[in-house]
């Protein structure tokens, strides 16, 4: 058995590289295969550690564990198999569900996390790396388990179920989709008449988009690409491209961070609102020759393409903090390429027209491929979202229509709630003349 010197090593690998090493640095077991159950103790410490900060997620446990809500559902998850996600686990555990859950990126896996599920006897199939073959043979073994509702981010496991299992979904409840992502291939899925089972847009939640998005996006993409750099981000120029909500968090920590922050936007609105906050708004074309730091959020493809990178300057750094890994163009990168190597973990040079480029975490999602992802407290509420997802589904399941559903303004709410309580936060009520006011249409000037 490889134990944690072996899987420093393999951090170190390229996802094209060295294959036998990391399938054959592997733990399998009937349930499960992980990096190594050697690494189990410190998962173990790790969710404890996140948990601490759960406190809404904590609370609906809690309950669950009283209703069981769940009871005889088999959920199968494709998520980030992180210390936070583990907490989600539990939580759907704890109110009577059965589980199986694998990656939604070859790179975002906390190995240690995964042992110590395999250790608490849940069905996981997740290592940090996987290999193209390994990525879809896990999602394979979560579609084996038959699961009653489906919990991804970045819509591989439903379309997976959609194009290759059609006749398991006649047993599926419905769906949770935790990424703006993935919400965009549900819709497109919608719009084709190709959904054949409900999904709630959990991603949606006003308590997920405006918290795990700003926040948690902003916060992690930045320390992933200090993780992979230790570069000073005060006094660089940093090319934002998307102004949703999570390139809105990451523009306005580049700027508390000292960087002077350029926007690259294709929607009016949010062009706009970028201007207003403060920030230069330009096209990609006009930013890339003054650009130290260059990082996409757009959800979209070849936002960032050889014509932009042929005239950026000496030493920039590129990084992706969007889901899938196409929002640089990598593959035209390798092919224009006189020479690359491995700068240290989660870096990457290219050597470019007498230039050096930077690339952080392979061109995937820099906050998971090089550091740890989303802080706990702002899982909590996002995981809460999909806690009460699922219970929602199962107490509508006769009466829910195969589309793309918002979840209830009460859910929103509820989640809100039990944040705010964690935080030790009070705050006002409305006095029966407020109600009988913002309800009536009578008083004017």
């Amino acid at each position: 058995m490889l134990g944690i010197a072996a899987n420093e090593f393999h951090y170190r690998l390229n996802w094209n590289t060295k294959q036998f090493i990391r399938r054959h640095a592997l733990d399998t077991g009937k349930n499960y295969e992980v990096r190594s159950m050697d690494l189990a103790d410190q998962g173990e410490r790790n969710i404890a550690l996140a948990q601490m900060h759960m406190g809404a997620l904590m609370a609906v446990k809690a309950r669950f564990e009283k209703e069981k809500p769940l009871k005889g559902i088999r959920i199968g998850l494709a998520l980030h198999v992180t210390k936070e996600t583990a907490n989600l686990v539990y939580t759907l555990i704890a109110g009577g569900a059965e589980v199986a859950i694998t990656g939604c990126n070859p790179l975002s896996t906390q190995d240690d996390v995964a042992a110590a599920l395999a250790k608490a006897d849940v069905n996981v199939w997740a290592y940090k790396g996987e290999t193209r073959e390994d990525y879809y043979r896990y999602l394979n073994s979560v579609i084996d388990f038959k699961p009653h509702i489906t919990i991804d981010d970045g819509c591989d496991l439903v379309s997976e179920i959609h194009n290759k299992y059609p006749e398991l979904i006649e047993g599926i409840i419905g769906g949770c989709e935790e990424t703006t992502t993935g919400i965009i291939r549900l819709r497109a899925m919608e719009n084709d008449g190709a959904l054949k089972y409900p999904m709630i847009a959990v991603n949606d939640n006003q308590t997920k988009h405006l918290f795990d998005n700003f926040y948690g996006t902003g916060q992690s993409t930045i320390d992933g690409i200090l993780r992979a750099t230790n570069i000073l981000f005060s006094g660089k120029t940093v090319v934002v491209a998307g102004y949703g909500s999570c390139g809105k968090g990451v523009a306005k920590r580049a700027k508390g961070l000292g960087s002077n922050v350029i926007v690259t936007e294709v929607e009016p609105v949010r062009a706009l609102q970028a201007k207003m906050d403060g920030f230069r708004v330009m096209p990609m074309e006009a930013a890339v020759p003054s650009g130290d730091i260059f990082i996409t959020v757009t959800g979209n493809k070849h936002v960032i393409r050889m014509e932009h990178i042929q005239q950026m300057k000496d030493g920039a750094i590129l990084a992706n903090s969007g889901h899938f890994d196409i929002e640089i163009d990598v593959a035209a990168m390798e092919k224009a390429a006189a020479a690359k190597r491995l700068i240290r973990t989660s870096l990457e040079e290219y050597a470019i027209d007498g230039k050096r480029i930077f690339l952080c975490g392979e061109g995937r999602l820099v906050n998971l491929a090089a550091a740890e992802g989303h802080p706990s407290e702002v899982m909590s509420t996002s995981f809460c979202g999909q806690c009460l997802a699922c219970e929602f589904l199962v107490k509508n399941k006769d009466s829910l229509n195969t589309e793309v559903i918002l979840l209830p303004k009460e859910i929103d709410d509820e989640i809100a709630t039990l944040q705010l309580a964690a935080m030790g936060v009070t705050i006002d009520t409305l006095t029966e003349e407020q109600i009988k006011y913002m309800n009536s249409w009578q008083e004017g000037t």
